[in-house]
């Protein structure tokens, strides 16, 4: 999920904790479709529930520096 699609989500009125959510199952789908090959069966890294929350919240901390 890009960060454009971020905060036009976040302005629908989608709460942090449900935007983390989305982000935190989309990563990890394309994380398993990575791994699902012999060659790359140890790269990249799930990511936690908190992990991808931080990642909301700086996406929208900087639009929202930006906007004021």
């Amino acid at each position: 999920m890009k960060e454009d699609e971020i905060i036009q989500k976040w302005k629908a009125g989608l709460s942090k904790n449900k935007l983390a959510e989305i982000y935190r199952r989309e990563f990890n789908r394309q994380i398993r479709i990575i791994r699902s090959s012999t060659r790359h069966r140890h790269d990249g890294k799930f990511i936690t529930n908190y992990e991808s929350l931080a990642h909301i919240e700086k996406v929208i901390y900087e639009y929202l520096k930006c906007t004021y």
